[in-house]
């Protein structure tokens, strides 16, 4: 199953939204869906202006979810950390241009 194809698979039709990005039934997370198709062909546009896709799992209990891309919790790789840019040009200027 590709997870990006243009014609969505037949077992999507029975998708219900999910509040949570959590399967609605059995609460397990995205990642231990047994398949996933992303709705790329119709993108809605937020408040923002940014993009958001319908995501779709089919759970291994056996329910077909689906909820926003917006909608999914942060992952651990965005928890890396980041010099502050204010401060990293702050303390570079004042340490080459005393």
């Amino acid at each position: 199953m590709d997870a990006f194809a243009p014609v969505p698979p037949a077992w999507t039709e029975t998708a219900t939204h999910a509040w949570e990005f959590v399967c609605p039934t059995c609460r397990a997370h995205s990642t231990d869906a047994q398949q996933v198709w992303i709705n790329r062909r119709s993108p809605v546009f937020s408040e923002d202006h940014r993009r958001k896709w319908q995501e779709f799992y089919q759970c291994q209990c056996g329910t077909v979810w689906w909820a926003w891309s917006t909608e999914r919790p942060p992952s651990d790789l965005s928890k890396r950390e980041h010099p502050e840019p204010d401060r990293f040009w702050r303390d570079w200027n004042q340490d080459d241009f005393s």
